[in-house]
């Protein structure tokens, strides 16, 4: 069996594995979405995200890639203050530069 290093994952594949962590994690909630989440996909105005939801989707994020104690703070939080929302996109840019 072969394993492959997170650090080799190109942005596409994350951007992929995130998007699939994220379909897992809403397809109990009774949310109809525009279109499928991408990039531009906003947690809290378009998948409706509460904080709860952003703390057990950073412990299914670190599950997925198998890494721990991932600094979100720097995806979450922007000159001292948590952002008012977050893109897929920023999340997966994130992840990228915690793998390269």
């Amino acid at each position: 069996m072969t394993t492959t290093s997170n650090a080799s994952i190109p942005p596409e594949a994350i951007l992929q594995r995130l998007k699939d962590v994220l379909e897992d994690f809403i397809e109990d909630w009774d949310i109809e979405l525009e279109e499928e989440i991408g990039r531009d996909t906003l947690l809290l105005a378009d998948l409706e995200f509460e904080s709860i939801d952003i703390i057990q989707l950073v412990v299914a994020i670190e599950e997925t890639f198998g890494k721990r104690k991932l600094p979100f703070e720097q995806v979450l939080m922007k000159d001292g203050r948590y952002v008012d929302d977050l893109s897929v996109g920023a999340i997966a840019d994130f992840l990228h530069g915690q793998f390269s």
